[in-house]
């Protein structure tokens, strides 16, 4: 049955901000949709509330609307938009979800003649009302964990009297495990209860007996109006029960679980499945088995909707679920849609992996000083990435790799713990780095059946951890001269890096490098093709490996790689890595954007990122993907391989700017703004010296590399005094002091952390506004593409600043110094491509605060607040194919664009939320308002007046 032709026009709801629990996973799914979408000629009408991401870029849907995800927006969409036939409400994740059944119950999209796709109002209340789910599992015969429903105080009391402990409180309704909690003692029971009673938009928890040490899986299934079953992946977590799945270390495709159990789970799934209603696309579906040889199943909850898992399952096996769950809310059957990877087989043909997938979240606990660190059911973690091998300990590597917590793999930097009290701790206690905390308890001689005693994981991951370090322990007793060729390709194999064997020999990364091409232990590439090499893939989407020689008929041996390089002319677009605070998608949203640039310039636009959340890791956005870590030695790996133009660094955050270095030093070309600008900015004391010679203002300071140093800046700077460390994003370890005991003690605490770091102290202006700009710029004309005054003063971090554009409070003669001081820094640095400049106004004169020649966390808002593709513009001057002149700019805005921080300050309750020089926002959303009459402006202005107040 083809699609529905009565379907001519669909509202998709986003899911806004990015926020703990709800990140860019959604983005990717929404995105993905809307082209879906578009490729049926059906006109696409977008509600979200995110400019940093590129779903809300005005070339993915027809009618793109930047307002609040509330009722209101929504009755004023429907109003403009009568045409409209349906709303699909299943790419926004929880916060569209929810939106949508409130409109439902205002009768809003009755009113308006509008039918729901995708999914069915009563499967969405069965599945997230944790008493409902229950009895509709009891019915089919689906077990579940001993549980009951408490909607008060008192009943959560009499449950727990019944129960015993430990015990597990689940709030109905929410997202991210908010409101969740595992009990141990009684004592903390009532404080928990009374918080999950509170978080539940209806009051409710489900508290149910803690399964601790059960193992956890996961299954992403989609399903056809036919009723056709499709199970595109299975994953497991590495961790057992009793932490959250976006905190868990998961593996694809499920490594410890025996055939009989998967096929029964396999059957639980679409028994569950179609139990809960009428609906079509996505569905994900969690399990706990018990970890004995009865394998007893049990079920934890079901979402039908794309899920975080969604995402990973898509990039995991290249198969795209949104994309496909979109058609299937469409009107069509599974068997009537082609896998897109291999163009031949059919939608209905599930995927086979014969690859592991390794999925490590990224937290940002430095951010939330006092916070609680360790793991539980409620999500903390405010990114991922995922490594691609061909074994489980390939795959871990180059996870561990991604993360950019300057460790270089598991084990083998000199970097782990060492005391066992402290080891055992971080057993007991789960938190960020407990993959690490596994190596070191092997290391150290801790038993394994003792870390799993403590940790309830699979004896079959921990014996995998034990044969990396045997390995290590094996070539530590060579030296780089003796080492074997096969031990070498072992550890290749296993996914040491270069810099992790030259810990284990004592030499240098180089030689390792060196040995390697010497013995012709190269990377080769391959297909992730979703189906095992049985019929041939049409994308071209690779990841690395290392292979065994293999003696082809000619008698020439080589190892096989599937990446064949054209002869067209190509540029590398280095992407931002995991998600963080400080780095987030508007990082991603320009390297889409620098990759469609670079494709209109006539490149082969290639993408190297491990993200697997993302919109610049489809399989289908640039002409070819390296799903690798975004680390010097697999880049340079496939800048040999590839053999680009060269290579574009300023998209990607900090991220790619770090390895700009590396690039310049092997002499590989960087695209726009050259390396030496680059440093120069990025280097505190030497850009006050380049201030200095072009006559700009900036705040007096001076630099230091010791406690000692600063003291005796402090005696010539008068206090409040700003410190902050080179070369880091976000404003990490940026303090405002008022004293020299403060002063010391947070130095100290810097380069305890950032060893041997530049510390830059600047007299704070106390009081100052702040502004900033961002510019694009050839080398010798400069573009102001806008300029933003901050509503906080000087001294809350720019990313923690509601933002406005343009300025509503600079007079003419500070514009005017803004605009001057703007074109001649970016000429000063000989920036070619995109610069921010922030500025601090004191007594009408305008002081430089720094100066990044890379895209900022504020160019993708200015972009949709003016309509303009200012990325791709700054691309193709990067790329030396246009001069800023060449283009028309004609940025149209009515009125104010407000950029609005957003913060998951709820997930860690007993922090500090005061603001200050180091950034704390998690995501943002934009906001418009006529004039500055409007109250939501007033609101918003009067929080300056709080930051103010003495």
């Amino acid at each position: 049955m083809p699609k529905r032709k009565d379907l001519k026009s669909i509202l998709l709801i986003g899911s806004g901000p990015i926020i703990i629990g709800q990140a860019c996973e959604f983005d990717y799914a929404g995105s993905q949709s809307l082209r879906s979408m578009i490729e049926e000629g059906i006109e696409t009408i977008l509600i979200n509330s995110n400019p940093a991401t590129i779903m809300t870029d005005p070339s993915m849907a027809d009618h793109v609307y930047l307002l609040p995800l509330t009722t209101k927006s929504l009755r004023k969409i429907l109003a403009e938009h009568p045409q409209i036939d349906a709303v699909l409400p299943t790419m926004g994740g929880q916060t569209a979800l929810n939106l949508c059944i409130e409109a439902q119950e205002k009768g809003i999209w009755e009113d308006h003649n509008v039918d729901l796709i995708g999914v069915d109002i009563d499967a969405i209340n069965i599945t997230e009302d944790r008493e409902k789910f229950r009895e509709l599992m009891g019915k089919i015969g689906v077990g579940m964990a001993p549980q009951a429903t408490a909607t008060s105080f008192l009943k959560g009391k009499e449950i727990a009297q019944e129960f015993g402990f430990p015990l597990c409180i689940r709030s109905s309704f929410t997202l991210g495990g908010a409101g969740a909690a595992i009990v141990h003692k009684e004592e903390d029971y009532d404080e928990l209860l009374q918080l999950g009673l509170e978080v539940s938009p209806i009051h409710e928890v489900m508290i149910d007996k803690a399964l601790l040490g059960w193992k956890e899986y996961e299954l992403e299934l989609l399903r056809d109006k036919n009723d056709n079953v499709v199970i595109i992946c299975t994953i497991e977590n590495m961790d057992p029960m009793g932490i959250h799945t976006g905190d868990s270390i998961t593996v694809a495709p499920a490594m410890t679980l025996s055939d009989r159990t998967y096929q029964k789970m396999r059957d639980m799934a679409i028994h569950m499945m179609r139990s809960i209603g009428e609906f079509e696309g996505g569905c994900n579906v969690q399990f706990a088995v018990s970890p004995d040889e009865r394998e007893d199943i049990i079920a934890i909850e079901i979402n039908p909707r794309v899920s975080r898992s969604s995402a990973l399952a898509s990039k995991a096996t290249g198969y795209p679920i949104a994309k496909i769950a979109t058609k299937l809310a469409l009107g069509y059957t599974l068997d009537e849609l082609s896998n897109q990877i291999t163009g031949s087989t059919s939608a209905l043909f599930e995927p086979t992996l014969d690859y592991v997938i390794v999925k490590i979240p990224r937290w940002n606990f430095d951010k939330f000083e006092g916070s609680d660190r360790t793991l539980g059911l409620q999500m903390k973690a405010v990114g991922e990435v995922m490594g691609i091998g061909r074994s489980f300990q390939e795959a871990l590597h180059k996870a561990t790799q991604s993360l950019e917590i300057k460790r270089n793999g598991l084990g083998a930097d000199g970097k782990g713990y060492t005391d066992y009290n402290q080891v055992i701790d971080k057993l007991t206690n789960a938190s960020w780095d407990r993959v690490f905390a596994l190596y070191d308890a092997i290391a150290m001689g801790i038993s394994l059946s003792r870390i799993h005693e403590i940790t309830r994981i699979d004896m079959w991951y921990l014996r995998q951890f034990e044969e990396l370090h045997e390995l290590e322990l094996e070539i530590g007793r060579f030296d780089v001269s003796s080492l074997s060729r096969k031990l070498l390709l072992e550890a290749k194999q296993k996914g040491f890096a270069d810099r992790q064997i030259a810990h284990m020999l004592g030499c240098l990364e180089s030689e390792v490098y060196t040995k390697r091409e010497e013995m012709n232990i190269n990377r080769v590439y391959k297909l992730v093709d979703t189906c095992a090499a049985e019929f041939k893939a049409e994308t071209p989407y690779y990841y690395s490996t290392f292979e065994a020689d293999v003696e082809t008929p000619d008698g020439k041996r080589a190892a096989q790689n599937e990446s064949i390089v054209s002869d067209k002319k190509k540029v590398i677009v280095l992407g931002s890595g995991p998600n963080r605070i400080g780095q987030g998608i508007e990082f991603d949203y320009c390297c889409v954007h620098g990759v469609y640039a670079a494709q209109e310039c006539g490149y082969e636009a290639i993408m190297i990122n491990c993200n697997p959340e993302t919109v610049s890791t489809d399989f289908d956005t640039a002409d070819k993907l390296y799903f690798e870590p975004v680390f010097w030695e697999h880049i340079y790996d496939i800048i040999r391989h590839e053999k680009p133009e060269g290579v574009i660094v300023q998209l990607g955050g900090q991220t790619a700017l770090k390895l700009a270095e590396k690039l310049d030093r092997y002499g590989i070309k960087i695209m726009g703004t050259s390396f030496e600008a680059l440093d120069l900015a990025e280097d505190r004391g030497r850009f006050s010296t380049l201030l200095q010679e072009i006559n700009i203002p900036y705040p007096e300071f001076d630099t230091a590399t010791s406690p000692d140093e600063a003291m005796k800046v402090a005696d010539k700077l008068d206090f409040p005094i700003l410190v902050r460390p080179s070369y880091v994003l976000g404003g990490q370890g940026m303090k405002i002091v008022i004293n020299k005991q403060e002063l010391e003690e947070h130095v100290v605490d810097i380069l305890r952390k950032i060893p041997n770091n530049v510390l830059l102290l600047d007299h704070y202006l106390d009081g100052a506004i702040e502004a900033e700009a961002d510019a694009i710029c050839d080398g010798e004309n400069v573009y102001i593409i806008g300029i933003m005054e901050h509503i906080e003063p000087c001294g809350i971090h720019s990313g923690d600043s509601n933002a406005t554009l343009p300025p509503f409070n600079l007079g003419d003669l500070v514009m005017q110094q803004i605009k001057d001081h703007t074109k001649k820094i970016a000429l000063a640095l000989k920036t070619v491509g995109l610069i921010n400049i922030q500025f601090a106004i004191k007594d009408d004169i305008v002081y430089i605060i720094e100066a990044n020649p890379r895209a900022s966390r504020t160019v993708p808002f200015i972009a949709k607040a003016y309509g303009e593709p200012y990325v791709n513009y700054a691309t193709k001057v990067m790329l030396g194919h246009n001069k800023v002149t060449d283009f028309d700019f004609n940025p149209q805005l009515k009125g104010y664009a407000i950029k609005q921080p957003v913060f998951s300050f709820n997930k860690f309750p007993n922090v500090d939320k005061r603001l200050g020089p180091e950034m704390k926002s998690t995501g943002e959303s934009i906001l418009f308002v006529d004039s500055l009459k409007d109250d939501e402006f007033y609101e918003l202005y009067a929080r300056r007046r709080m930051y103010l107040s003495k």
